[in-house]
């Protein structure tokens, strides 16, 4: 969901660049869109006016104010801001978004001002937890099965119907390779399987 939001930001970009700097369309820089180390810098950033400052013998930070300033609203987007170093910061519309594709609310039904949306969204399979039975179960199994279960509460919620699978790993298999790797790859004698198994964990 965030690339048309690229694509609108860089389009306005482009636009924007071609007008106020008079660039011709076949000279305009590359214009790659970041994802900021910090929140606090932006959803997504664009060191868009370092590619220009020797053209337009300016510092970045100031093309980037300029630009800044120039870009106007962008749907999706809810300020860009231009940060001391030269960066464009761009911070999306969170609240907009979520009310937009959110699971729930009004904003969630089908209707023509959503034309993406399928009004008969089929079947939807969930497939959990799905544990190796050749190993030992850990709390990670535990979250997973949390995960799966809220995924298809909240998928009913919504009114799609779900079908919940839990893969049963064939054990018969998983032991039938633990023996050709004893026996071809380490080469271990059942005795030396046994000591093993006294002196370590059943699954290793």
């Amino acid at each position: 969901m965030i690339l048309p939001v690229h694509e609108r930001l860089r389009e306005r970009l482009l636009a924007t660049l071609q007008q106020r700097y008079q660039i011709p369309a076949d000279e305009l820089p590359p214009l790659p869109i970041e994802y900021p180390p910090k929140r606090e810098l932006g959803d997504l950033a664009t060191p868009v006016a370092f590619e220009l400052a020797r053209r337009l013998r300016k510092a970045p930070r100031a093309i980037a104010q300029e630009l800044a300033t120039a870009l106007g609203a962008i749907e999706g987007i809810d300020r860009v801001e231009a940060a001391p170093n030269g960066y464009l910061n761009v911070y999306l519309d969170r609240v907009a978004f979520v009310r937009r594709a959110g699971p729930f609310g009004p904003a969630a039904e089908p209707g023509p001002e959503r034309p993406g949306l399928r009004t008969d969204p089929g079947k939807t399979i969930v497939e959990h937890t799905a544990i190796n039975p050749n190993k030992a179960a850990h709390i990670g199994h535990l979250r997973n099965s949390a995960l799966g279960d809220t995924l298809v509460r909240v998928q009913r919620f919504r009114g799609v119907p779900v079908e919940v699978q839990n893969y049963i790993d064939d054990t018969g298999v998983q032991v039938a390779d633990v023996v050709v790797g004893f026996r071809e790859l380490e080469h271990k004698s059942l005795d030396d399987i046994r000591r093993i198994a006294d002196s370590t964990r059943f699954d290793y």
